[in-house]
């Protein structure tokens, strides 16, 4: 297959020994999932970072804790997963063994889908690790950081020319040949300019459901995400059991572009 990647081409048992690694690898794995596991319990970091998304336009007030675990929730189940195993499948890749090879690569970036309590790098590495639905919300993510876009920029490009540290590792996940030379080009297109149009992957039969397409234009952007976490129930209890019942999108509950100060163009994230 020309132009296919090691993901296509090579046996499971040697994805599964690329994607672990070396004892250096999985020693800094180790290393990530603990200053992970410290982020979460650290409430001034949390405090920071929400205020440098305020301060970049991307909230005006501020979801609890439990909205945003809840708005995550409704993202992965909504967006994330079914698109996911629209598109691998459709690559002839099968969705399950994926997730254990993005695992095994880096753990962390599956402990926190909303990035937003995640390590720079870990963010980084998960742009380089998926081919995403739409980088956006990512992007977002960097101004979390000074250095965000600028330090993206520069591993994607490593990425590129084969010397990024997780070159090896990420070539066992990532199926698409094309995909960080593309995303190279728009990082540096929206860094130029942030008007430039989204980076979206084609998934036209997904986005014919209104459910889809409502859920992937709310959890496109990061001001959209947080906007629909804020509107949520704020009790445990309530928003609880509105997990276990409501099964599908609701349209109603969409998140317009523009309703919320920083929001932007149309896709989804992940």
């Amino acid at each position: 297959m020309a132009g296919a990647t090691q993901r296509l081409t090579a046996s499971p048992l040697h994805l599964l020994r690329e994607a672990l690694g070396d004892r250096q690898a999985i020693e800094r794995k180790l290393s990530r999932a603990a200053r992970t596991g410290r982020l979460w319990l650290d409430s001034e970091e949390l405090e920071r970072r929400m205020r440098c998304l305020e301060e970049a336009g991307y909230v005006v007030q501020r979801p609890t804790r439990v909205q945003l675990l809840f708005g995550a929730l409704d993202m992965l189940r909504f967006v994330i997963v079914p698109a996911a195993r629209d598109y691998y499948g459709k690559q002839g890749i099968d969705f399950n063994f994926h997730q254990v090879l993005r695992f095994l690569d880096d753990p962390v970036s599956l402990m926190d889908p909303t990035g937003i309590l995640s390590e720079r790098d870990t963010i980084i590495g998960h742009l380089l690790q998926v081919t995403h639905l739409n980088p956006i919300y990512d992007l977002q993510l960097m101004d979390m950081w000074g250095d965000g876009l600028a330090e993206l920029e520069r591993q994607v490009a490593d990425m590129v020319a084969g010397t990024h540290p997780r070159a090896r590792t990420i070539a066992a996940v990532i199926e698409d040949p094309g995909y960080h030379r593309r995303l190279l080009d728009y990082v540096r297109r929206y860094r130029a300019d942030r008007r430039v149009p989204d980076l979206v992957r084609e998934q036209a039969t997904i986005r014919a459901d209104e459910h889809f397409a409502a859920a992937e234009r709310t959890f496109a952007t990061l001001p959209g995400y947080l906007e629909y976490c804020r509107r949520l129930p704020d009790e445990p209890a309530t928003l609880t059991l509105r997990y276990l019942t409501v099964r599908r999108f609701p349209v109603e509950q969409e998140v317009r572009k523009g309703a919320s100060s920083g929001d932007r163009s149309p896709g989804a994230s992940g």
